[in-house]
């Protein structure tokens, strides 16, 4: 059997797009499993045991000329099942594009008319959630069977050393990713130094981030005035700030890529939802996890699905009225 995933979103969204290829690999030991993604997000597949090659795809650049070429490259690997995980019309041409046997994919994309296989996909409400990785494993379950199945990643032995090497052996230390793309999906900076004035003095603290966070981890450094606090925004690989946080006492997050980057390495976290909410789907996976919310009755919240660039009602309160004390804090080493 030969399959090909395709998610072509956003970091997250490729991790909770993994539980399928661990299902194929479970089920069809020899199968060959391929993957598709977006141009930047390569590295995060890197050395993966169960996936064959990497197809990368570049949207941002001549996005429909090298769709084509894709294409025509895809067409060529006689695909037995093309296994779509997003609901728009790009990925729908490139699921019906290529070749392939048989093509699944959810109800909601505006090609999917032509797929062989449609799956609703239901967004979690009130009372009720249903988890993206259960709503990609449904791609997959007449293929498989009905039981769950987390997100892995595999930082490589060099990513776990070049972490080793970051801090004092046997320093306990905890990672915060202060940032989002996303406003409305980012707990403010003073919420955030409200925090970390309550752990221990004996605990480092570790920001993470991309590139573009790298100022505003500074000026929380600055803000912080606390010995043994770090920025390694924009200076580790994805693989490397998974095993960094598979390491910390806690992993401190927005509803963003480190809350799924955290399960993908069973790492402990605490993740914060502002104007999201849990009962979408996106919560997090590893066995220690929190999820840290507003108490208020908020008529506003949510103002979406995703995050805004800014708080539509201008007073933030799903964000300004979350506690400290509602967060778990780091313990002394025994």
């Amino acid at each position: 059997m030969k399959f090909l995933v395709i998610q072509t979103a956003f970091i997250g969204d490729v991790i909770l797009a993994t539980p399928i290829v661990e299902k194929l690999r479970r089920t069809y030991p020899d199968a060959t499993i391929d993957f598709v993604l977006r141009a930047g997000n390569e590295k995060l597949l890197q050395g993966h045991p169960y996936i064959h090659r990497v197809w990368v795809w570049n949207k941002k650049q001549a996005k429909y000329r090298n769709l084509w070429q894709l294409v025509k490259q895809l067409r060529s690997e006689r695909y037995d099942w093309v296994i779509n995980c997003q609901r728009f019309a790009a990925a729908g041409l490139m699921t019906i594009f290529s070749g392939a046997k048989n093509t699944v994919g959810f109800q909601k994309n505006p090609l999917a008319v032509f797929f062989t296989r449609r799956v609703p996909h239901i967004i979690g409400a009130a009372g009720i959630s249903v988890h993206e990785t259960e709503r990609n494993l449904r791609l997959v379950r007449h293929l498989t069977d009905a039981s769950p199945e987390m997100p892995r990643l595999y930082p490589a032995p060099a990513d776990v050393e070049r972490i080793k090497a970051l801090l004092p052996p046997g320093q306990q230390y905890v990672c915060i990713a202060p940032t989002s793309v996303w406003f409305t999906k980012q707990f403010p900076a003073h919420k955030w130094l409200e925090l970390i004035r309550h752990f221990p003095d004996h605990c480092a603290v570790i920001l993470l981030g991309g590139p573009d966070d790298a100022l505003v981890c500074a000026q929380m450094i600055r803000d912080a005035a606390r010995p043994d606090m770090y920025n390694m925004a924009g200076k580790l690989s994805f693989l490397e700030s998974a095993a960094l946080m598979q390491g910390a006492a806690m992993n401190y997050v927005n509803d963003s890529a480190p809350m799924h980057l955290a399960s993908a390495v069973n790492a402990p976290v605490a993740a914060v939802f502002c104007s999201t909410l849990p009962q979408f789907g996106f919560t997090p996976l590893s066995v220690t996890r929190y999820v840290i919310e507003t108490q208020s009755a908020l008529s506003c919240r949510p103002c979406g699905l995703h995050g805004r660039s800014s708080c539509p009602e201008g007073h933030f309160a799903c964000a300004e009225s979350i506690e400290w004390a509602q967060f778990p804090l780091p313990t002394a080493v025994e």
